[in-house]
């Protein structure tokens, strides 16, 4: 880990370094003149973009536009933007590809943005050490495929692998379909270049298997959503792909309860597959309208998955007798990807019936059966219908509440969200699971976390970002 001399933060005469210990509200639009100077076509301030680059795909609002966007082009960029906004006490908000569901890089009245999303490169595959030198801005399924290419794959797998970035998966700590099997996206992170709020630039990490030097600075930074940093690359851990023909499975339950029993019956035995998520009826329903692709009828619910290795049929054969023992009303298997692929449509399907009232709750696996009930009293009790996706292996859940485009039944949703959130933490849960906090859930912090893990976590912002620049009002 170092601060090297390359990532010095770039000195603005006559910036009144000292001049605040908090952000101001913005900048007057000549301050932008160093800035520009230093990044030229890279500082965008058109209307359109500020727009454009002011939300992110969350139903959080931003209170303004921004001043100016900068379209890092490099590392370097990014210091020269942070040490600018540092100087200056501007607020800060990063971003990738726009794709987060928690508000983290929603804009602020008069603030910067960082955009990385020109920060593509994918730097080197490491085949005899299976890792991978990335730029944060590259997108999670061109990765996949150059890896491909070399006979190994990238882990983490969202849903959204097709437009998410690296660094927003690591920004987040992302999850994904194949979680269940490999893990979150911190369990391959190798090393980070990080810069810090005043533009210094931080090495964490090693390419080693074994690091145990000094703090794991690599896991701080990792799930911190900006708030203490900006990811501009990462070194990443890559598996090899299994030898075989993958399967597809399905399995189809008339209660959906049966079919959280089912999870916890394939989790917690012998047959380990790649993939094993949930999707409800309603789920379906709307999946269906958005691309039609003749998916079966679920009955309440359905499981669909994926099984690798050798033994893939075997595996597969395995979980379907562990469906039919809970109650499956129809299993199958065949070697189609289309389940799959319908399943990652989920969000985009939801979003484009205007159901943007969603969470990302997490429950122990044995507490699915429990959870789900639970959601079905919850929608009865508030006469809303809830479509519910989830990535039941780990016992993720993204229950999403159908709303009016009003800020009234905005508000209605919410409620209906707050219950859902209380109902997993009565379980042993969390209130994220993937997709972070932002702003979105914040509120709920103080629900799961006491006031001394509070403190702990703002004494260490503090230590970061003494004036308070990036991403203020979230994640803590």
């Amino acid at each position: 880990m170092s601060v090297d001399g390359r990532g010095a933060a770039p000195a603005f005469v006559g910036a009144g370094r000292d001049a605040a210990s908090s952000p101001v509200p913005g900048a007057a639009p000549t301050d932008l003149d160093d800035l520009r100077v230093a990044l030229d076509d890279r500082l965008l301030t058109d209307p359109a973009s500020l727009a454009a680059y002011a939300v992110d795909s969350s139903r959080a609002q931003p209170e303004g536009l921004p001043i100016a966007v900068v379209r890092a082009a490099s590392t370097d960029d990014v210091s020269t933007a942070l040490a600018w906004a540092h100087a200056r006490g501007i607020r800060v908000s990063v971003r990738g590809a726009g794709t987060g569901l928690s508000g983290g890089a929603v804009a602020y009245a008069g603030g910067l943005v960082i955009s990385l999303e020109a920060m593509n490169r994918i730097l080197d595959i490491d085949v005899d050490n299976r890792l991978a030198d990335v730029e944060a801005g590259v997108i999670t399924a061109d990765l996949d495929a150059a890896a491909l290419a070399h006979g190994l794959f990238f882990p983490p797998d969202p849903a959204s692998a097709r437009w998410s970035t690296i660094g927003g998966n690591i920004a987040t700590n992302a999850g994904g379909l194949r979680c269940v099997a490999h893990g979150v996206t911190t369990d391959v992170v190798a090393a980070l270049e990080v810069v810090l709020a005043d533009g210094r630039v931080l090495r964490t990490g090693a390419r080693t298997r074994k690091n145990t030097t000094g703090y794991d600075l690599t896991s701080l930074f990792t799930g911190s959503e900006g708030t203490l940093g900006v990811i501009t690359a990462a070194t990443v851990r890559l598996k090899p792909v299994p030898p075989g023909q993958p399967r597809t499975f399905r399995a189809s339950f008339d209660d959906i309860e049966d079919a959280g029993r089912a999870v916890t019956a394939i989790v917690s035995g012998p047959a380990a597959p790649e993939v094993l998520e949930l999707i409800d009826a309603r789920s379906v329903e709307i999946i269906e309208a958005f691309h039609p692709s003749g998916l079966p009828s679920p009955g309440a619910a359905m499981l669909v998955g994926q099984t690798v290795g050798l033994a893939a049929h075997e595996t597969a054969e395995a979980i379907g007798e562990i469906c039919r023992a809970h109650r499956a009303a129809e299993t199958e298997i065949s070697d189609s990807d289309s389940l799959l692929e319908a399943r990652r449509l989920a969000n985009p399907a939801l979003t484009a019936q205007g159901l943007r009232v969603s969470c990302d709750v997490g429950v122990p696996v044995a507490a699915l059966a429990t959870v789900f009930r639970g959601i079905g009293e919850i929608a009865e009790r508030h006469g809303r219908r809830i479509a519910v996706v989830a990535h039941a292996g780990d016992g993720n859940l993204h229950p999403t509440v159908e709303a009016g485009d009003t800020p009234d039944e905005y508000a209605a949703a919410e409620l209906v969200i707050d219950d859902i959130t209380r109902l997993a933490l009565s379980l042993g849960g969390t209130i994220s699971g993937e997709h972070g906090i932002g702003s979105v859930k914040r509120h709920e912090l103080p629900w799961q976390q006491d006031a001394t893990a509070l403190d702990v976590q703002r004494a260490i912002k503090a230590a970061l970002d003494p004036r308070g620049i990036l991403t203020p009002g979230r994640a803590i």
